[in-house]
């Protein structure tokens, strides 16, 4: 299987094959990404055995330089990292498959690589750089509650695709880097994940899926390039119902193209999942506002007696267990699906800040500095304070950079205060 998962906003912006058999190959070597991009690299039904539950298993130890094992995928001297129309990459599934069993390894369905990046020059905007460091920070934080290996790329892999297309050759170059991944997932230099306690439906939702993106149902059907959140090939202006001859170029529309489109899109769609139910990706101007109502209705939850557990001091390795305890019991009471959505109160999953361009300053006219900046640094300190809990601190407000310590039996202790 092969996924890929996006999402931000109709406000803002958001690749395909041949025969069914080359499908696969086509949407993870060819798909374009957006904002974010889950890519789901093994089949299932090649990997793994009936019954084997997902769990790896290592049958003996990886073979290093000296005895490198069984020749693989890696010793095709045609074989390219490069995104090169000429030498696709074809049978991955099958190549794939055989690198894991010569390695003694079996898919893990949780495995992720999580992929960012930003440009490999100093940003321009004032205070740029600094709100790139604690947007990479967010994306630390996460991977190392959820065991995920974080990628992050300042380098331009292809001097062609800059902008928004510099992301697909770093996705395409992770993926053969890491075959023993089975998602690899694209989050923008601009995304804030706001919700440290969520993880990723990848067997509950996207079992037997190649491709999923976060979108908009209405605007998918009228063909819109804001249908999916992705990019917009020049071909394709005529192609899609809202989109001027005058238009830029970039990777939505391309996805919208292909998915929606172009001839295979029934051989694509069926391996598609486009995402309503949860915030895989928020618009900001959506959701930065609310955050400091959830943040109370989930404090008020852990301040009543059934969840005084969820109150008690613990090490960070345990994150995932309180974490599934806290949604359990915060599902009860605060409005909203898990990875929170357009209605209830739930943290949202992901924020998006498209349109502020933190690092170039280059801001869509539509916002100011102030709606912007404030809101990075708000969300920002929603997302550090879920994760400076565990070391026994928080923020002193929402837009206050001073830490405070959290007394014993937080927050029921500094509600009584």
């Amino acid at each position: 299987m092969a996924t890929s998962q996006a999402a931000a906003s109709s406000k803002n912006k958001q690749h395909g094959a041949p025969p069914p058999s080359r499908a696969r190959d086509a949407l993870v070597f060819a798909a374009g990404v957006a904002a974010a991009v889950l890519a789901l690299l093994g089949s299932a039904s090649v990997l793994a055995p009936p019954g084997s539950g997902g769990i790896p298993l290592v049958a003996f130890p990886s073979p290093g330089p000296a005895d490198d094992g069984p020749p693989t995928f890696y010793d095709d001297p045609d074989l390219s990292y490069e995104v090169d129309a000429r030498r696709r990459i074809t049978g991955w599934d099958a190549k794939r498959a055989a690198w894991l069993r010569s390695r003694g390894l079996r898919r893990a369905p949780e495995r992720v690589v999580m992929v960012s990046g930003s440009q490999p020059e100093p940003c321009p905007g004032e205070a740029g750089d600094h709100l790139l460091l604690r947007f990479l920070k967010n994306k630390l934080d996460y991977c190392r509650l959820h065991g995920i290996k974080l990628l992050y790329n300042r380098d331009v892999i292809h001097p062609a695709m800059t902008g928004a297309w510099a992301k697909i050759p770093i996705v395409r170059a992770a993926m053969l880097a890491h075959p023993d991944a089975e998602w690899v997932w694209w989050v923008d230099s601009d995304a804030v994940l706001t919700d440290m306690d969520f993880s990723l439906p990848l067997a509950a939702r996207y079992a037997g899926k190649n491709f999923v993106a976060y979108g908009w149902p209405d605007k998918i059907a009228r063909r819109s390039w804001l249908g999916i959140n992705a990019g917009v090939f020049l071909v394709v202006r005529d192609k899609l119902a809202d989109k001027g001859t005058d238009a830029w170029c970039d990777d939505q529309s391309a996805l919208v193209y292909l998915l929606l489109v172009s001839g295979d899109r029934e051989t694509l769609g069926e391996k598609a999942f486009v995402e309503t139910e949860y915030f895989f990706m928020a618009y900001w101007k959506d959701v930065v506002g609310k955050l400091d109502g959830v943040a109370a209705r989930y404090d008020a939850v852990e301040r009543r007696a059934p969840a005084a557990a969820l109150r008690r001091r613990h090490a960070e390795r345990e994150h995932a267990r309180y974490a599934a305890a806290r949604n359990a019991a915060v599902g009860e009471e605060v409005p909203g699906p898990a990875g929170g959505g357009e209605d209830g109160w739930r943290r949202p999953f992901v924020t998006h800040f498209v349109g502020c361009q933190p690092c170039s300053g280059g801001r869509n006219p539509m916002y100011s500095r102030e709606s912007c900046d404030g809101g990075m640094r708000r969300a920002l300190a929603f997302a550090d304070d879920q994760v400076l809990r565990a070391y026994g601190f928080r923020h002193a407000g929402p837009l206050n950079e001073s830490i405070l310590p959290l007394p014993f039996d937080y927050p029921a202790a500094a509600h009584a205060r």
